[in-house]
């Protein structure tokens, strides 16, 4: 299974989505700013990150676009996992580099399907 890092500043987003991860048997790693979530990106290399848009300070299409322009972790895939469900914002989210976006809520099916989707 997999080293998934959550980038989401809700701690019921960031609970509801680990307990489907850590179900599935996957590990998790949190962040809860996107500037927290590059950092993590960086010294951790998980496998996927699951990036919310809408936080304070960098929002989640900004640091997408840090990770997927980085050489260091630019072969990490983000799946992009936000209430914004508008057209542009979907994409945007792929423009920044974003290999999935998905819009809240999610089901563990649809959570873990994309997870196998993105890493095959």
């Amino acid at each position: 299974m997999a080293r998934v890092l959550i980038v989401d500043d809700s701690p019921t987003e960031t609970y509801k989505l680990t307990s489907m991860l850590e179900k599935a048997g996957h590990s998790v790693l949190v962040a809860e700013t996107g500037e927290q979530g590059v950092e993590i990106a960086k010294s951790e290399l998980p496998e996927v990150i699951l990036m919310d848009i809408v936080m304070p300070g960098l929002n989640g299409f900004q640091a997408t676009r840090q990770l997927t322009k980085d050489a260091k972790t630019s072969h990490i895939p983000v799946i992009i996992v936000t209430t914004k469900d508008q057209q542009t914002d979907r994409v945007w989210g792929m423009r920044q580099g974003a290999k999935a976006y998905l819009a809240k809520p999610i089901t563990a099916e649809t959570l873990n399907a994309t997870i196998d989707e993105v890493m095959a």
